[in-house]
């Protein structure tokens, strides 16, 4: 099946679901690989099974671990969450992460009953409409490139700002379908001038074998698990860093093709349990 023919294709029952694979790569370093659609059928040969699907609402925030989800061109959605469509920034526009703020990883946001969820240590849990009209749209800068996103509300604003204990006021924006995307193309030459995100790094994409972080952890003094890494799904029962290898998978009706490896970077070193950053491991390990 041609998913670019879809708008959406179910990722569902998906700890039943097994991964295929088609065709070989030249292995890569790093944990994650960045996924796009593929195009033609070919055949097929099972290579692992799909344990864990997250979706990550927030850019930087914590994880939802979902039993089903839509594949669509930018990303995965369950319901009204949408992998990385909504970001926090500060008044000029410009993106805040885990980067520069590691308590952002303990941060949920989930939706129910028309209203968006906002939970963090400490703080009360701030409810406010999913459809906010009458809000500014705000030209926002991620990564350098322009996008937009609509304000949120004070309230929001409020809250996050009282959360971070910053000087500076962040505001939350929420990317709406009718705004243009980003092109990974602008910043990775491997993607496709038609491929679009929202506020992800790169790819729309994110996937990760239990094997390889477990081989990770393997060689640090404190285990790790794969939150860390911040992918969309987790595949179980092959061998460490086999997904390096993998060109195009396919999981149920949902074929994808791999782009790239995933670079780390610092962020990988705040702990998704603690939101406290180390700025060392499991960094200084994967560079050796």
């Amino acid at each position: 099946m041609d998913v670019r023919d879809q708008a959406v294709n179910a990722l569902s029952q998906h700890r039943r679901a097994a991964l295929l694979v088609c065709g070989a790569g030249v292995a890569a370093l790093g944990l994650g690989l960045g996924y796009k659609y593929l195009r033609k059928p070919e055949k097929v040969v099972r290579v692992g099974v799909v344990s864990q699907l997250l979706i990550h609402p927030l850019k930087s925030g914590k994880a939802v671990p979902v039993a089903e989800a839509e594949c669509g061109s930018r990303g995965l959605r369950s319901g009204h969450l949408e992998d990385r469509h909504w970001l926090v920034i500060t008044e000029d526009g410009h993106m805040v992460t885990g980067r520069q703020e590691p308590r952002l990883v303990l941060v949920s946001l989930t939706c129910e009953d028309g209203q968006v969820c906002l939970n963090g240590p400490d703080m009360e849990e701030l409810r406010f409409l999913f459809k906010q009209p009458d809000q500014l749209v705000i030209d926002c800068r991620v990564f350098g490139a322009d996008i937009q996103g609509r304000d949120c509300g004070d309230e929001a604003s409020r809250w996050l700002t009282r959360y971070l204990g910053a000087e500076k006021t962040f505001r939350l924006v929420h990317f709406e379908t009718q705004m243009r995307p980003r092109k990974p193309a602008d910043s990775e030459a491997l993607f496709p001038q038609t491929e679009q995100v929202v506020y992800a790094d790169v790819g729309p994409v994110m996937l990760l074998s239990e094997s390889s972080v477990k081989d990770l952890s393997s060689r640090l003094d404190e285990d790790v698990t794969v939150e860390r890494f911040r992918p969309n799904i987790i595949i179980s029962g092959c061998d460490a860093f086999e997904e390096d290898s993998w060109d195009e998978i396919q999981i149920g009706s949902v074929r994808l093709q791999r782009v790239m490896s995933c670079g780390r970077c610092i962020f990988t070193t705040v702990d998704p349990k603690t939101g406290i950053i180390s700025r060392k491991e499991p960094l200084e390990t994967l560079k050796r």
